[in-house]
């Protein structure tokens, strides 16, 4: 049997299978990405590529070049406030599933169009991690309150003025 450095074996034979950057494998912890400040695992992102009705000329009809990314908020480990604004943002992107959809057709590559999709998905996270400032209750000022009364009975006196023109008594 021959070893790996063995000069006979073709080149590629002699390569060791090594895991890609970001591959998960039984013996690697669970690669997570950080997106919008948040880690992520890999595990609950899905991409699909499906034909694009963006530019690309005849490329269009030939190649799956658009770019869609499902985020499964309960794979993701997203819960409580932070989970309720994001779903809250996603709107009609959010499926049954629990999932959020998020779709890319801008560029001509998959590549270009799925780091597009990420980063409109880390948009929306980064936004909904944004907690929102409590509404104050405030009470109108007496000047403003002066100037709506003011208004008002302008308002009145143009509504009098209208109707039928008749003899006065």
């Amino acid at each position: 049997m021959r070893g790996s450095s063995d000069p006979l074996l073709p080149r590629a034979a002699r390569r060791t299978r090594r895991p890609r950057a970001g591959s998960i494998c039984h013996h690697c912890p669970v690669a997570s990405i950080d997106i919008g400040g948040i880690a992520i695992p890999e595990s609950a992102l899905t991409f699909k590529f499906v034909r694009s009705s963006g530019p690309g000329g005849q490329n269009v009809n030939k190649v799956a070049t658009a770019a869609r990314c499902r985020l499964d908020l309960d794979a993701a480990g997203i819960e409580g406030p932070l989970r309720q604004r994001l779903e809250r943002l996603a709107g009609k992107r959010l499926t049954t599933a629990g999932e959020i959809v998020v779709s890319a057709d801008t560029h001509r590559t998959q590549a270009r169009n799925r780091a597009e999709a990420l980063s409109r998905l880390g948009a929306m996270i980064e936004a909904a991690r944004a907690e929102p400032r409590p509404r104050r209750p405030t009470r109108p000022s007496a000047g403003a309150r002066e100037k709506r009364l003011q208004d008002k009975h302008r308002r009145g006196e143009t509504k009098k003025r209208r109707g039928p023109v008749g003899l006065e008594d």
